[in-house]
């Protein structure tokens, strides 16, 4: 990995999927080498089309998304591919393929498609299963692994190809709260220590809080607030995002509260 400082922006970009129902609304959101930012909002909010917008896979309607000061739309899909990794949601775990095969696709950025791995190649694709403790299954199909083991192995194959910026889409949505720490852990230890632009979509308040070093909250396609934990993790934010009462409590010996939900007053459900 590049020890070169790297900025992922979307500068007042806007999409809509149809005329006059506008998705994102003049969104301002860096991601920067180093850090862990995590995208959060309630169901509808724009945050996978945000991350689709970021990676170039949707053309903003208004606006641009930069990567280092240039658009990414307008570079060609193999440099893309060799600066910005992508995790999806759910691992593939259909392909008929060993972990270690699937971790070595994301060679195809320096290889192509057809291309051999080299020592180089199978050594970069070592490190990364090195680092996402994934070397111990290399030999097992990628559908006999549990999904905690699958998720791993997407995001050794993503560290495979040496990007710049990773961003992932609620990675840990399927796993149990073992699983969740550990990825986790391994997002806020990639960016902090390859180092890398990590961008997550979340819908764990508490999670993102405690490993991000950025939040950013969404609501109705615009973004209401984003910064440190620190800053931002207030309850007329969270309010406001999620309309619904919130509580922060003390987690000692973390400085980040914890939040707890209540029911809206404007709840149509009763007891």
């Amino acid at each position: 990995m590049s020890g070169a400082a790297h900025v992922l922006s979307a500068e007042d970009v806007a999409f809509a999927y149809r005329r006059g129902e506008p998705v994102l609304r003049g969104v301002r959101f860096e991601g920067r080498s180093g850090r862990l930012t995590c995208l959060l909002g309630p169901n509808g909010s724009g945050k996978t089309t945000l991350l689709r917008c970021l990676l170039g896979r949707l053309a903003p309607t208004g606006g641009a998304v930069l990567l280092d000061g240039a658009p990414v739309r307008d570079r060609a899909p193999r440099e893309l591919a060799r600066l910005m990794a992508y995790v999806p949601q759910f691992p593939a775990a259909a392909f008929s393929f060993t972990a270690h095969q699937v971790v070595l696709m994301g060679r195809y950025a320096h290889t192509g498609v057809l291309g051999l791995p080299g020592a180089k190649d199978l050594a970069v694709a070592r490190e990364a299963m090195k680092m996402t403790e994934t070397l111990g299954f290399a030999d097992r199909m990628l559908g006999e692994l549990s999904g905690g083991e699958a998720q791993r192995v997407m995001i050794a194959r993503a560290l495979t190809q040496q990007p710049s910026v990773v961003l992932l889409d609620e990675p840990t949505s399927h796993l149990d709260i073992k699983n969740q720490l550990r990825i986790y852990e391994m997002m806020r230890r990639l960016a902090h220590d390859w180092p890398t632009a990590v961008v997550c979509v979340s819908h764990d308040v508490n999670l993102a809080a405690r490993f991000a070093d950025d939040l950013a909250f969404l609501r109705d396609g615009r973004i209401l607030a984003a910064g440190p934990p620190g800053d931002v993790l207030r309850e007329d934010i969270l309010r406001e995002t999620y309309d619904v009462e919130i509580d922060l409590v003390a987690a000692p010996p973390s400085d980040v509260p914890l939040v707890r939900a209540r029911p809206s007053r404007r709840s149509p459900i009763s007891g």
